[in-house]
């Protein structure tokens, strides 16, 4: 057989030069490929992303809510950490002891060491404020009186 007399049964109109390069199936066989619908890809992308960012705003919200809230509970603790300073004491106050804070008759305050029950009847204030705790930043932590 010679070259000329060869007749290459597939027809060249429906074959790919480089079939492995197509962005589709080129035989019977092969995996199907459907296009997909980008509106509906980007859709839910869309909604994916979303979520996800709400999610991470709210934990960022979260962890505002809290500082903020130690930020006040802070502020408060200086307020009266001021307040106890400003009250007349014949001491100075040690670290994580227990002090009484009351108010006297002319309307100053007394830091004092004694407790409102050790007072009996000799009590001579017109009121007990609060029990004042002294912390190692030299603020105080304080429980008020609840009467």
């Amino acid at each position: 057989m010679s070259k000329d007399s060869f007749i290459n049964p597939i027809n060249k109109d429906k074959v790919a030069e480089n079939p492995g390069l197509l962005p589709y199936a080129h035989t019977a066989g092969g995996a199907v490929i459907k296009p997909e619908d980008m509106g509906k890809v980007k859709g839910r992308s869309i909604v994916a992303m979303r979520q996800q960012t709400d999610r991470q705003m709210n934990q960022l919200y979260e962890q505002m809510e809290v500082l903020a809230r130690q930020a006040t509970l802070l502020s408060q603790r200086k307020e009266i950490s001021e307040r106890i300073y400003e009250a007349s004491m014949g001491f100075e106050p040690i670290i994580n002891q227990t002090y009484y804070l009351y108010e006297k008759e002319d309307g100053t305050d007394l830091l004092s060491l004694v407790a409102p029950h050790e007072w009996g009847r000799s009590f001579k204030y017109s009121r007990f404020l609060a029990t004042c705790l002294l912390l190692a930043d030299h603020t105080w932590d304080v429980s008020y009186n609840e009467e």
